[in-house]
């Protein structure tokens, strides 16, 4: 990056464009170590940020393992004001023990968290070409299969986005360097005491492997592991073209959970049928194991509607009638009710459903539609209760909730966490489902305008490099 400062954030907007992220304007928070990677980050992303049509939220994760994890946050903070961008620090705690594992989990949680807390559409990170390289390379010692080697995605799951993976680690330290000159004007750059460490697995491939590796096959070393990579991406689109060619397969993705018929499933050989769905389960962010494959190709077959079983890392599998879900576990810490107060419009993320509000003029009602119109007033997001009923929009009679989503063949996995609006103890509407004769506003009237749907899942995928 020595030949001007415009050619690394033009060939970042190309890069942009070309794997399609950002394309929606809205809140992008940046994960800031404190390190080279993540501050290049910060001043290309606000170098760049009008032209995405994106506002900034800088997040830092204290993981309490270093003795200097303070002083790094204050840094974090400064660099955050020195670009005039909101800062928020999560603290964890995990103590000098910490692995590599555990410590990225507990970041990836936090993350997350400050996602949801501050509404952003992205959570971006400064994984890099080395990353990359050094991620395949790892995975191939762990015996990955082909879907593993296929690396670190551009963008996953909830909105994780990874706009460096084009740029070296050389790279963003030039780019860093021509724009500050000087280490000693402004705020420091912190280089993490754990990446030095041969304890960990990425630390000692990066700095005890990789090094052999290159003298005895030469530079380009990293090259070919990227090769190796693109013919695993390559393979991967394979499978997820096949699962949308198989007639009758009917692949359903819906934000957190996907679904796919079960008869057709079971009518192709096994070891097709176990590739099938381990492709499909990638399609919401998910690696299902060859173990939990066997496991949930044998539910899927065999058992009745209602049946589930474990599909690994906090997924479960379910057979629900004629097809079979895999999604998250309910997570209850998701599930607590969210009250509404008198604001003209808003927007919460709720589960795995995003449901937006604003004034607008009423229309006629659908009784199961993902949008409706309320009258102003209060009101709370909740899961359904025991005993809840509703009155249906020009129906009779008051029904029970829990029998609506049945019929409307919602997975019995899902129906504990199916979002409904509530005032005062009545049931306004289930999203989808059914629209009740309660807070209906007349057709004209200024009112709330409602709508839902689902969104992408909010977990970490596995592998994903420190």
């Amino acid at each position: 990056m020595t030949a001007g400062q415009g050619d690394a954030s033009h060939r970042f907007l190309e890069q942009v464009a070309s794997e399609g992220l950002f394309r929606d304007p809205g809140v992008a928070l940046l994960a800031v170590s404190g390190g080279p990677d993540s501050i290049a980050l910060l001043d290309l992303m606000h170098r760049t940020a009008p032209d995405l049509g994106l506002r900034l939220v800088v997040a830092h994760v204290d993981h309490g393992i270093a003795p200097d994890s303070a002083s790094v946050a204050a840094d974090v903070a400064r660099w955050a004001a020195r670009y005039d961008v909101p800062y928020c620090v999560e603290r964890v705690h995990l103590g000098a023990a910490a692995s590599e594992t555990r410590a990225r989990a507990a970041r990836y949680r936090a993350l997350r968290s400050v996602q949801r807390r501050v509404g952003a559409r992205y959570l971006v990170t400064a994984h890099h070409r080395d990353d990359q390289a050094e991620t395949v390379l790892l995975r191939a010692l762990k015996g990955s299969g082909t879907a593993g080697l296929a690396g670190i995605p551009d963008a996953g799951p909830g909105g994780l986005t990874r706009p460096l993976l084009a740029f070296s680690r050389l790279e963003l330290a030039g780019w860093l360097r021509g724009r500050y000159p000087d280490p000693g004007i402004g705020p420091s750059v912190h280089h993490d005491a754990a990446n030095q460490d041969p304890r960990h697995d990425r630390s000692w491939l990066r700095h005890q492997l990789l090094p052999v590796l290159r003298a005895r096959f030469g530079d380009a070393v990293g090259d070919r592991l990227l090769d190796l990579r693109r013919h695993a991406v390559r393979d991967r689109a394979a499978w997820a073209a096949a699962l949308r060619a198989i007639p009758g397969l009917d692949l359903e993705v819906t934000g957190t959970s996907m679904s796919l018929s079960r008869r057709v499933l079971g009518g192709v050989p096994q070891p097709l049928a176990a590739a099938l769905l381990q492709a499909a389960a990638r399609e919401v962010g998910h690696v299902l194991s060859p173990t939990c494959g066997r496991r949930v190709l044998q539910c899927a077959t065999g058992a009745r509607s209602g049946a589930w079983v474990p599909a690994g890392r906090g997924w479960v599998a379910e057979v629900a009638f004629d097809r079979l879900v895999i999604q998250p576990a309910r997570r209850g810490t998701e599930m607590f009710p969210v009250s509404i107060g008198q604001a003209a419009e808003g927007r919460i993320v709720w589960g795995g459903w995003e449901l937006a509000w604003q004034t607008a003029a009423a229309e006629p009602p659908e009784r199961a539609s993902l949008v409706t119109w309320v009258t102003p007033g209060d009101g709370e997001i909740r899961s359904p209760r025991p005993g809840d009923r509703v009155r249906p929009l020009r129906g009779r009679g008051r029904r029970p909730v829990r029998r609506l989503l049945m019929e409307a063949r919602v997975p019995r996995g899902e129906r504990p966490d199916y979002p409904v609006l509530s005032r005062d103890g009545d049931i306004i509407w289930v999203p989808g489902v059914c629209r009740s004769e309660t807070a209906l506003p007349p057709v004209g009237q200024r009112a709330l305008r409602w709508e839902a749907r689902r969104v992408t899942a909010t977990v970490g995928e596995r592998g994903d490099p420190g």
